[in-house]
């Protein structure tokens, strides 16, 4: 069973950065393919940015290409993911996931995010 747990979230204004963090527990990390989703309220669940589990291949959802950058250090069990140039779209809670064997097993609590204008 695998633990996850998100934080870095909070209020930022358009234009600002963030950046988030996860801790994974309870499995062997460098099995695992990581991922980022957000969900606004009213929206549906949407892919964010994910990251391979141990060689580092990147994929993005085109609305944050160039913004936001997604990282692991296998050393901490920890996934990032860092957010430039926010804009009052991206105010969402955003939930890491554990990916193994083709899907999103393991899911954190979320972190909310939230980008005034």
């Amino acid at each position: 069973q695998v633990h996850l747990v998100e934080s870095g979230g909070g209020l930022v204004q358009a234009g600002g950065s963030l950046r988030l963090s996860c801790v994974a527990s309870g499995g062997i990390f460098t099995d695992y393919a990581m991922g980022w989703f957000r969900q606004a309220p009213g929206k549906e669940r949407e892919f964010v940015a994910a990251i391979s589990a141990t060689l580092g291949r990147t994929n993005y959802a085109d609305f944050v290409k160039g913004r936001f950058t997604i990282s692991r250090d296998n050393a901490k069990n920890t996934v990032y993911l860092q957010m430039n140039s926010l804009k009052p779209e991206d105010t969402a809670t955003y939930y890491c996931a554990a990916k193994y064997s083709l899907e999103y097993r393991y899911w954190g609590q979320g972190t909310q995010v939230t980008v005034s204008s």
